[in-house]
């Protein structure tokens, strides 16, 4: 007797002989063989033919909601179901008034909001629970009152706001365990003084940080420039680096870095335009690449009010998103070669005033916050195109909605 093996059969028996018995073990063995055998090729044929997909993204999102309601504000709660498009009813889940931007540490689940209390204002944070519940852990007072944006830094080591009626950024230590220190206050100096009482003296309206966490970049819009301070972890400060200089009377006010770190664009509220520049990452230096407007000045002279708040880049990198405060809508943008932008679209947010825009973290999703009409409002996104369709039914409300974040 021999044996044989084919593939992962196991081991085959095959008698050889011309008897009876021998015959009828050869007829025994090929039946058992060619259903082993077909068997094999249907399996294989369904592993083969079965489609391949990406990483399923989560049906349900969390997200949480920063508001500029003083009497019924406070951080909201929704989840939005990304199969269907459709929210749940926004809960309460942190009194305090004014929490009007939020962020989340990098690497503890905590989020840290700008807010104002009693006769003081600062910074609160607040541990998150796996059912999406904030708890205060520790507030702490800022010296320059009112921020209006916040940001952590990649390490989690600290995190900085801007002033914009102090004209100043503050950096606040954070432990190991996410509790804040006393501020750090960096004063930023000056005016363009283009458009009179707008930009006679500094006004600081985002901060964040370069792709590599070595510098820190701070939109004044009262300067019409970007500060550039390199950061020294040693001892936890900003240490003056540069500028990105803006278009006179443009009012910078958030920027965004590309998916591979060369570009910065930056948006500018005051002429509703985007700012490409070129990053240098090695020597923290910005040199400009572009300009382009999201509205033309056709459209925006039908608007009693004109003024642009958020800009976010598609995961791809291959799209901007603007908000347009006044005409109500987001800008569309394509990237081209050399930093080059178009606008593709501009899509009607279904709400007013988008102070926030944000994407889900697949892209697949724009989340737009109608701060006058209590709104937030959801526009699926082409992946092939980048344009965005208003999404049916897919409305919440939200009192004076002024941040949104995704947490999961």
């Amino acid at each position: 007797m021999c044996e044989f093996k084919f593939a992962n059969l196991g081991l085959i028996p095959c008698l050889v002989g011309s008897n009876s018995s021998s015959m009828r073990n050869l007829i025994f063995f090929w039946s058992g063989f060619t259903l082993r055998l077909s068997a094999f090729f249907q399996l294989t044929f369904l592993l083969l033919s079965s489609p391949q997909t990406e990483a399923k993204v989560p049906d349900n999102l969390s997200c949480f909601i920063g508001t500029t309601e003083k009497e019924k504000g406070g951080i909201y709660q929704i989840d939005f179901d990304s199969a269907n498009g459709r929210f749940s009813s926004a809960r309460l889940v942190a009194k305090a008034s004014k929490p009007n931007f939020l962020t989340l540490h990098p690497h503890l689940p905590k989020l840290y909001a700008v807010a104002s209390w009693e006769k003081s204002s600062g910074v609160i944070g607040y541990d998150i629970s796996i059912d999406n519940n904030l708890t205060e852990f520790f507030r702490i007072a800022n010296p320059e009152g009112p921020a209006c944006h916040i940001a952590v830094h990649p390490t989690g080591r600290f995190l900085l706001t801007a002033q914009y009626g102090g004209g100043s950024v503050a950096l606040f230590p954070l432990d190991p365990k996410g509790k804040i220190g006393t501020p750090i206050i960096i004063e930023h100096s000056g005016g363009a003084k283009v458009h009179g009482n707008r930009q006679n003296s500094p006004h600081p309206h985002w901060c964040g940080f370069s792709p590599c966490g070595k510098y820190a970049l701070v939109p004044d819009l009262g300067l019409d420039q970007v500060v550039i301070y390199k950061v020294d972890q040693e001892v936890l400060r900003l240490v003056y680096h540069g500028e990105a200089i803006a278009a006179p009377g443009s009012g910078p006010r958030h920027l965004r870095f590309s998916k591979d770190g060369k570009l910065i664009y930056l948006l500018n509220e005051l002429d509703l335009s985007v700012h490409t520049f070129a990053w240098d990452a090695k020597s923290g230096r910005a040199n400009s690449v572009s300009i382009v407007h999201a509205l033309t000045e056709e459209i925006k002279s039908k608007e009693s009010f004109n003024s642009a708040a958020e800009i976010l880049v598609h995961p791809s990198g291959s799209y901007i998103y603007s908000s347009n405060r006044g005409h109500d809508s987001i800008t569309v943008y394509k990237t081209k070669e050399a930093g080059m932008l178009e606008v593709i679209q501009v899509q009607p947010i279904r709400g007013a005033f988008p102070r926030n825009i944000n994407l889900d973290q697949a892209g697949s999703w724009l989340f737009a916050c109608g701060q006058h009409s209590g709104t937030i409002s959801a526009h699926g996104v082409n992946q092939n195109t980048g344009k965005l369709t208003y999404q049916k039914g897919a409305i919440t409300r939200v009192p004076d909605p002024s941040c949104l974040i995704v947490y999961k």
